[in-house]
């Protein structure tokens, strides 16, 4: 269907990748992978035709209907959530009233001998072809369904989209694509602002209703449940393979084995025959011999080996002091916002060395309640934070909170103690902070970064109550890894606010669901919960 010959992509004198070729077919369903910077989202956009690459093409066959959500959108706001979905279907409806004018000009002109009137006669009958060859649909029952399968409500539908953060913006540029039905769906890490629900609804489509899709995620469970091929992007070359992400896995160890065996055994042919040369240079019986091997040697393509698996790494929190046997007790909470109820009589109780997690759609108040948590805002009820409690917080600003003038390294070097400090730039490598970017000041850090390093800061400060407000945004699946690792074995307790069912997965050992004003208890982990919840919605459906 779409054919990428040849691409490569040249920044000066550095190459990000070079002689990248594969074919794009109806129904594959494809997870773009490789460590950040590797060349994912550019690539993403030569296929787009965003951009172009500095060698090779794309082909796609000339009425194929390619759509691309990118990371950050850029986005109007002078229309409603509904009328500006609608817009997904402008062609169709610019084509209507173009066939509805040329109608009307037909009835009332007589001149039906001239060449005027005959053109208007081939334009019509070309646009009606076209626009009676498209199938029926109730466009305005389709932007609702998609709309609320993106977690709109029916009042949200006539709002301005001025109203709504960048996320539900998102989400709205998330739902103009799926109503274009294209050939090819480009997604770049389309889960970020997403809650679960929404998440099992983009995937339920993606897998029964799209046709071809690529797809740039760090959400794990995502990539495993849409995807049936592989290609990965790794030091400026593609492998192709024709298995979803968690097979590929086992696949990319195996290649790794024999490329390390496959370099070792170069490296000792390299080094025997780099020997014989030294011994026997200057030796005349020898020089055909020598100079031989020189040549061999010039000519041989050395083996790489691909990057290594930085989840090798260890994190180990600080020791702290241990808290008391109730770190959070929550009785009878409720908050509002004048008329808006978030959530009414709450209870939780959160005992030392629980790991739990707090779900739900969002807007339901899971922010909401870590903020009365934190002291940040007013509330009814009773909120005990227990005996020698000493909390960690990370939420989406904990960024601005960093000294701007500071580098990376300075910002962790002053909080890291014992023998993290050995550690700092692995750990900052980890978090895909290498090279001289360690040498940046905060200030000109993007919004991502700060929030990695933010983060990290976290992780090193002596806390016995973690809470994580959305962790995982925007590190790679091996740093995910890597702080699931590490949380597991902190022996203090952690709240965690997120919609990545991967990292929560054997992580989270109690759910509490916010929905409907309410907050329930799920004595469950995250797979128990969700297998519960889809009992739960057959039978609204049966009712």
């Amino acid at each position: 269907m779409i054919t990428i010959n040849d691409v490569a992509v040249q920044f000066g004198a550095t190459t990000l990748f070079s002689g990248v070729t594969f074919a794009i077919n109806e129904n594959d369903k494809i997870a773009l992978m490789g460590k950040n910077g590797a060349g994912k989202s550019t690539l993403l956009k030569i296929v787009a035709g965003i951009n172009k690459p500095s060698l090779g093409t794309v082909a796609a066959p000339k009425d194929a209907v390619i759509a691309y959500l990118p990371q950050h959108l850029l986005t109007q706001d002078n229309s409603t959530v509904r009328d500006e979905a609608a817009k997904a279907f402008s062609e169709v409806f610019s084509m209507k009233k173009e066939i509805d004018e040329i109608n009307e000009q037909l009835t009332v002109r007589t001149d039906y001998e001239s060449d005027d009137y005959m053109k208007l006669i081939e334009r019509v009958s070309e646009l009606s072809e076209k626009f009676y060859s498209i199938e029926e649909v109730n466009y305005e029952a389709e932007v609702e369904k998609v709309l609320k399968g993106m977690g709109f409500s029916q009042e949200d539908l006539d709002r301005p989209t001025s109203e709504f953060s960048g996320g539900w913006r998102m989400r709205i540029e998330l739902a103009k694509i799926l109503l274009l039905k294209p050939d090819l769906i480009l997604l770049d890490e389309p889960t970020n602002h997403l809650d679960i629900e929404s998440i099992q609804w983009l995937e339920d489509f993606l897998v029964n209703s799209a046709k071809a899709v690529m797809v740039i995620s760090h959400d794990r469970a995502f990539v495993d449940n849409i995807t049936n091929r592989t290609i990965e992007v790794t030091m400026g070359r593609i492998y192709d393979y024709k298995a979803k992400y968690s097979d590929y896995l086992e696949l990319r160890k195996d290649r790794r084995i024999h490329q390390q065996k496959a370099y070792e055994e170069q490296q000792k042919f390299i080094a025997e025959n780099k020997a014989f040369i030294e011994r026997f240079r200057g030796t005349f019986s020898k020089t055909e011999q020598v100079q031989s091997r020189v040549r061999m040697l010039e000519k041989l393509v050395l083996i790489e080996v691909d990057e290594v698996d930085t989840s090798a790494l260890r994190l180990k929190f600080p020791a702290a002091a241990r808290s008391g046997q109730y770190p959070v007790v929550v009785e009878d909470l409720s908050k509002s916002y004048a008329d808006h109820v978030v959530f009414k009589d709450a209870n939780m109780v959160i005992e030392r060395g629980q790991k739990v997690a707090l779900v739900g759609k969002n807007g339901e108040g899971k922010s909401t309640m870590i903020k009365a948590i934190m002291n940040e805002i007013d509330f009814n009820g009773k909120l005990e934070i227990g005996h020698n409690a000493k909390i960690g917080y990370f939420a989406q600003n904990q960024a601005s909170l960093l000294d701007e003038n500071s580098t990376i390294f300075e910002t962790i070097d002053r909080i890291a103690e014992g023998d993290i400090r050995t550690q700092i730039k692995n750990i900052l490598g980890a978090f895909m902070f290498s090279g001289e970017d360690i040498d940046k000041k905060v200030k000109v850090l993007s919004g991502g970064e700060k929030t990695r390093l933010a983060l990290i800061k976290l992780l090193l400060e002596p806390y016995n109550v973690l809470i994580l407000d959305e962790p995982t945004n925007h590190l790679d699946m091996k740093t995910k890894d890597i702080i699931k690792d590490a949380l597991n074995e902190f022996e203090g307790t952690v709240i965690l606010v997120s919609h990545d069912r991967d990292f929560l997965d054997g992580l989270a050992e109690k759910v509490f669901e916010f929905g409907n004003k309410r907050v329930k208890e799920h004595f469950e982990d995250i797979k128990g919960f969700l297998a519960h919840k889809k009992m739960e919605s057959l039978k609204e459906i049966e009712k």
